[in-house]
């Protein structure tokens, strides 16, 4: 079988993560920039990363050998805004040619709004503890929509609330580094209200520009993760015990229906309802074009809400120490099309690995191959039921600055030496390449 004759085929990335040039051309400094050192293995940081910024054209041209379709990236917000309402021209001018030059290679860009790295004027205003920064951000919005939407149709506004609200401010693994997890309960529920409420206000408010001030029919969406479960079985009884983890009534903010049950649905879970007010939650529920979710592995053992009957001791693991659970991209699809009946679109998968030049040049990584395929599988019994799943988007393109993980853990297709900046394209780049070309799985 193979995929939709429309399908699309493509990979992804972070504006922190790859494009270095941390402080050129008027950028000022975001959470990353400024506040990670200490908290990061090795004491590496971001600035450099793969050089992007200066190599994007040689990107672009790996992406475009690649076969891809489609490629998400993020703009980065303090790289654009130097101040909640002075614009940077040169940080957004590397955008607007970023985005020319897929154009010209027949690639559709994909534009992540805002992927982590908030700018430090709006940290040191109180981040996402503060009420405007809703605001902020709408005009951040507008800001891009203006200039890259004449040639950009898909949108993204924000990527995993879960993970940039749960380990930036709920564990602490994670700029800005700090943590609920000593508060009250009572204390720590009020704030990870506060910061739910002006993250999906801050998506609302987003979507009503790109929908005002698009000059392209925009399709509008999140890049959302959260816990996956997977059934022992395919008993209806162990089908529905799943789909119940998976949308808890008393959801955590790992679930993913605690963010998107307000954006999508203009409904909260139960812990949530005393902090949303119906005005609220009408700025927060706009109509979306599909469902946009990060899926590299269904829910571990030790996670906040308890086992996962599905993943055991001794299981296959990534370099990330993730189970490696192929099953979890069908069975997300699925519950997520039943429960938002919005199209999907899988925006980031992938595989961490300690990959290395070997002796003959070359980049071997089989492991990641075999990844790839059987995930991939998932997603073709998704489509053969009829799933509507509309995109696959690899996690990364190239290999990154992994946050808090330094440069150790590699995810990309494409090597990068970071000495030299030289990158070499792994075995599975050829592999996806293949895929991408034959519409169907090797």
């Amino acid at each position: 079988m193979s995929f939709p004759k429309n399908f699309l085929w493509g990979a992804a990335s972070a504006a922190y993560q790859i494009e270095g040039a941390y402080n050129e051309d008027g950028k000022v400094p975001g959470i990353w920039d400024a506040l990670s050192e200490g908290h990061v293995k090795h004491g590496e940081n971001g600035n450099i990363a793969c050089d992007h910024y200066h190599r994007y054209k040689e990107d672009v041209a790996l992406l475009k050998k690649l076969g891809v379709k489609a490629y998400r990236f993020s703009v980065s917000w303090p790289r654009v805004m130097s101040g909640p309402d002075t614009v940077n021209p040169k940080g957004l001018a590397f955008y607007s040619d970023l985005v020319d030059e897929l154009k010209a290679a027949g690639i559709e860009p994909m534009v992540t709004i805002f992927h982590w790295n908030l700018p430090m004027w709006a940290h040191e205003k109180g981040g996402w503890y503060n009420a405007q920064i809703s605001d902020d951000f709408a005009n951040y919005a507008r800001v891009v929509a203006d200039a890259l939407s004449d040639r950009v149709r898909f949108w993204f506004t924000v990527n995993e609330p879960t993970t940039f609200i749960g380990n930036g401010y709920f564990t602490g693994a994670h700029a800005p580094f700090e943590s609920l997890m000593q508060e009250q309960p009572a204390v720590m529920m009020n704030k990870l209200a506060a910061l739910t409420k002006n993250v999906l206000l801050a998506h609302g408010k987003a979507v009503r520009v790109l929908r005002s001030r698009a000059k392209l029919a925009p399709k509008i969406g999140m890049a959302l993760n959260g816990s996956v479960y997977l059934p022992e079985s395919e008993s209806p009884d162990d089908i529905e015990k799943a789909r119940t983890q998976m949308f808890p009534e008393q959801a955590f903010f790992s679930h993913f229906n605690w963010w998107a049950d307000p954006a999508v649905l203009g409904c909260v879970p139960a812990g949530l309802q005393p902090f949303f007010t119906a005005e609220e939650l009408k700025v927060i529920c706009q109509p979306l074009d599909f469902f946009g979710f990060n899926c590299y592995n269904a829910s571990n053992y030790e996670e906040y809400m308890g086992p996962n009957p599905a993943v055991t001791p001794g299981m296959p693991r990534t370099a990330m120490d993730w189970p490696i659970t192929p099953d979890a991209l069908y069975w997300a699809a699925r519950f997520l099309t039943e429960h938002y009946h919005l199209p999907i679109i899988v925006t980031e998968n992938g595989m961490a690995n300690i990959d290395f030049v070997m002796s003959d040049g070359a980049v071997h990584d089989p492991q990641r191959i075999d990844f790839i395929k059987r995930y991939l599988a998932g997603l073709q019994r998704a489509v053969d039921e009829n799933i509507p799943v509309t995109g696959y988007l690899y996690w990364s393109i190239m290999d990154n600055f992994e946050w808090a993980e330094g440069y150790d853990k590699r995810f990309g297709l494409v090597y990068v030496d970071y000495q030299t900046q030289q990158r070499i394209p792994k075995d599975s780049f050829y592999w996806y390449a293949d895929v991408i070309k034959n519409n169907r799985i090797s």
